[in-house]
């Protein structure tokens, strides 16, 4: 074990969202480990409250002081490189800071689009910095102005449903099924609160955008929908610092691991969140799997500190909370492997139930911060050996 000048162990997470956070919190266990948190905002951003940010009805961050160890050094600047053989981290500021062992927790972003026109005409809603300009560009918009938005899963869902309740004409376009995870009773449910709330859905094999202009998205069918803004929630992306930095990456740009969570190249760098594949077997992005893949990380490197080998992941799934504006919301209730079944709580019951959620999940977060070791991680999917071994023979018949 390689110890900084002090004779303390240096522990640099990338990324300060769900994952990260946690991870930095638990890290603070030893005394003798000095955790550095390097995230390019300065406060914590509730990424599933974004679609609330843009109606105004939540401005979707926290103070990190809120969330945060003390013992924890919050370093406000983007990271831009990783050098293994150096162990340190570059800086977009131009400086370095130097580590012992690294949680890469870069989290996601919106997908680069394919579709001509998008990246120009379309506004994206992933990030603090997009949803604050989509409110803006929404604000500015006339009261009866149409809008359009393209991804029919969660966020596009949530998004057109909150500026449909705000009072807005909005067209969901699924480009496929309407919120593809449901199960076909929650789908049903789903369709109705948005037809309640006025938003006209389309969905179907046809529905997929095949341009964007400044005025219309056209779809793969032939069909042109007008609008006065295009709000892009189709698909997610990772940050390429892992690729950069000459790190195996799976074919989404997330860093290969072990199922430890490990670095396939360099065990001391564990991935978490969104940006982690372990074994090429990615979970679902999002904050259910990063408020366990955090606290894993970081037991992975304590127990690397310790002289021990980090145990195999384990992670369950509950299912998926959307919200239907204020007033409504589903919790979809799902197996462990993440698969939806039959039964959902809706209405003003689940809005009760996201909401909940989703203030537990800050909680959480402090609750790590003021007693790390909190979060006890129990939740275990029996099939996903069977899954992870699977894709290994798939991927041995392919090469044979």
């Amino acid at each position: 074990m390689t110890k900084h000048t002090g004779g303390r162990t240096e522990v640099i997470v990338i990324g300060g969202g769900y994952a990260g956070v946690l991870a930095a919190n638990r890290l603070t266990r030893r005394d003798d480990v000095a955790v550095t948190l390097v995230n390019p905002r300065p406060a914590f951003v509730e990424r599933i409250r974004l679609h609330q940010l843009v109606v105004g009805s939540d401005d979707a961050v926290v103070d990190y002081k809120d969330v945060l160890s003390e013992r924890v050094k919050l370093v406000v600047d983007a990271a831009t490189g990783i050098d293994r053989e150096a162990r340190t981290v570059s800086l977009a500021n131009g400086g370095t800071v130097g580590y012992d062992h690294l949680i890469y927790a870069v989290g996601s972003r919106s997908g680069a689009p394919e579709v001509p026109g998008a990246d120009r005409f379309a506004y994206p809603i992933a990030t603090l910095e997009e949803a604050e300009r989509l409110r803006q560009a929404v604000t500015a918009a006339p009261a009866t102005a149409a809008l359009t938005v393209v991804g029919g899963g969660a966020t596009g869902i949530e998004t057109a449903a909150e500026l449909a309740e705000a009072g807005r004409t909005v067209t969901l376009v699924c480009g496929g099924q309407l919120g593809p995870y449901l199960h076909p009773n929650g789908r049903r449910f789903v369709a109705k609160r948005l037809a309640a709330l006025g938003v006209t859905v389309l969905e179907g094999p046809g529905t997929k955008a095949a341009s964007v202009t400044a005025d219309a998205v056209h779809l793969a069918d032939g069909r042109e929908v007008r609008g006065h803004l295009t709000i892009w929630t189709a698909g997610f992306g990772v940050p390429d610092l892992a690729a950069r930095s000459g790190l195996s990456t799976d074919e989404a740009g997330r860093l290969l691991t072990d199922e430890t969570l490990t670095s396939i190249d360099d065990d001391r760098i564990v991935a978490a969140g969104d940006a982690a594949s372990p074994s090429g077997l990615a979970y679902r992005m999002g904050c259910q799997s990063a408020v366990q893949l955090g606290p894993h990380a970081a037991d992975a490197v304590l127990r690397r500190i310790e002289g021990g080998r980090p145990q195999p992941i384990s992670v369950a799934f509950a299912g998926l909370c959307v919200s239907l504006g204020r007033g409504a919301g589903i919790f979809q209730f799902a197996r462990k492997d993440d698969t939806a079944i039959r039964f959902y709580v809706g209405g003003r019951p689940g809005a009760r139930l996201k909401e909940f959620v989703v203030s537990h999940t800050v909680k959480a977060l402090s609750a790590e911060a003021h007693k790390p070791g909190a979060r006890v991680l129990k939740a275990k999917d029996d099939t996903r050996q069977q899954r992870v071994q699977a894709t290994r023979a798939g991927r041995s018949a392919r090469l044979s």
